[in-house]
């Protein structure tokens, strides 16, 4: 009996490692599927840690835009803008350094239209780690800095530039309230930074066009010219993102489907719009990634078009009068979009809006819209909207999402220009360079978008 138990108790032991050992792979695949997903995170970023040469800069940064911040916490958005408020500078002086907000009342109401909360705004700039150092292969000489979550864009700027978003502040926002769905970068704040004897920065906060960046695997910086714009995609084993070049793109397409006219005449009116302000050289960022099978299933369900119907409306708050529309909305626009996460279920919302009649979906955030004023927003250009915090540069096409904006809108056809445009001309007869004048830079840029959309 004895020799019998002793049996026993041997063969349990044998097994025990066989369970730990599966346990401990379960654990270690886990592990390493992390490890995976935290190095795609940061493929083409670094952590500004303390080892960093920028970590003092951006710790005053986030000091300061975190008063200014909590500042205007207190204060409501504006529901009329003056031009006392897009000339507005407020200084704050910190212990060994001072920070000064440039129209903080007009920024503070684009991130309300936007859905950004001030909180939300606080918490990705100053409360949620270190900022994180964007490196690609840019020839730009300004710094790149993203907050944590990739939200927002931090960029420096010089003074030329500061100065010249300011004076074409009104018009910038006279053209987003007009078309609120414009693909143009949606710039957040403006700040000047000064360390006495050591820094002084102008920069500003912009929102990112490529979040989420989590399933995006190639991007594109789109001129719409072919001298210097091819890139080697191969980064030579170094940890960073080769954002490539309009001769990159040749043979491919920006599949919208249904959305290809809205793109079109978008492109149109932005380029008008940079055009009138005399600027060129500026691009279309391009990401694109697979739509899940879930997300292309779940594209046209009721619940979805009426999230992204009232999304669309919220955007333009212009104020009129009297009674709102009924269903032009959902009737009239295309319903080619879904969510900017996992594609999850709806089915509270679902549930929440079975049996109601699409005329009767009742649009409480604009009761004082007239019908006229709906057209006229129709006409201008209106479509629905994701449902995500990034929804004005996210476009779903039949199998793809499609990540685009407008950026690098400050350089203006200047007499420097003009030497460099009659230099390129006679070193690239008859090739399509990017130094030309504004009309030029405008056409070839929407026949570019033209010809490689479908």
């Amino acid at each position: 009996m004895p020799r019998s138990h002793h049996t026993e108790s041997a063969s349990k032991t044998v097994q025990m490692p066989r369970k730990k050992a599966v346990g401990t792979s379960g654990a270690t695949r886990q592990r390493v599927w992390w490890r995976l997903r935290q190095q795609w995170r940061m493929l083409g970023v670094f952590e500004i840690n303390p080892e960093h040469e920028f970590y003092y800069l951006t710790c005053v940064i986030k000091e300061g835009m975190q008063a200014v911040i909590q500042a205007s916490m207190d204060t409501p958005p504006e529901d009329k803008l003056t031009e006392e408020h897009f000339k507005a500078v407020e200084t704050q002086t910190h212990e060994g350094f001072e920070i000064q907000t440039f129209a903080a009342p007009v920024f503070a109401k684009l991130r309300h239209s936007l859905d950004i909360t001030e909180e939300e705004y606080l918490n990705s700039l100053c409360l949620g780690g270190y900022y994180l150092q964007f490196v690609s292969n840019s020839k730009s000489k300004a710094d790149f800095f993203v907050t944590n979550d990739k939200w927002f864009f931090l960029k420096t700027q010089s003074r030329r530039e500061v100065r010249f978003l300011l004076s074409n502040l009104q018009a910038y926002m006279d053209h987003l309230e007009k078309y609120p769905h414009s693909l143009m970068v949606r710039f957040l704040g403006v700040f000047k930074i000064v360390i006495p004897n050591q820094i002084k920065k102008y920069f500003i906060v912009m929102q990112s066009v490529f979040y989420p960046d989590e399933r995006i695997n190639i991007r594109y910086d789109i001129k719409g010219c072919e001298v210097g714009r091819r890139t080697n995609p191969d980064t030579g084993g170094k940890q960073m993102i080769k954002v490539l070049k309009d001769n990159n793109f040749e043979g491919q397409y920006i599949a919208l489907g249904q959305d290809k006219p809205w793109f079109a005449d978008q492109v149109k009116v932005d380029t008008a719009f940079l055009q009138g302000l005399n600027v060129l050289d500026y691009s279309l960022l391009l990401a694109h990634q697979p739509l899940h099978r879930d997300e292309r299933e779940g594209k046209h369900s009721l619940a979805n078009l009426v999230v992204r119907a009232t999304k669309s409306v919220d955007l333009d708050d212009s104020p009129t009068e009297v009674d709102p529309p009924t269903i032009p909305l959902l009737s009239e626009t295309r319903a080619d979009t879904t969510d900017c996460g996992s594609g999850q279920p709806q089915a509270a919302a679902e549930s929440a809006t079975e049996g109601i009649p699409l005329q009767e979906i009742n649009w409480a955030a604009k009761e004082n819209r007239t019908d006229s004023v709906l057209q006229d927003f129709h006409e201008h250009h209106h479509r629905l909207l994701p449902n995500c915090k990034n929804a004005i540069h996210v476009i779903d096409g039949p199998d793809r999402r499609y990540f685009v904006g407008i950026i690098d809108i400050f350089t203006v056809y200047n007499w420097k220009k003009k030497l460099e445009n009659l230099w390129k001309s006679l070193r690239y007869p008859g090739r399509a360079f990017s130094t030309v004048r504004p009309t030029k830079y405008s056409r070839r840029f929407c026949q570019w978008m033209e010809e490689h959309t479908q």
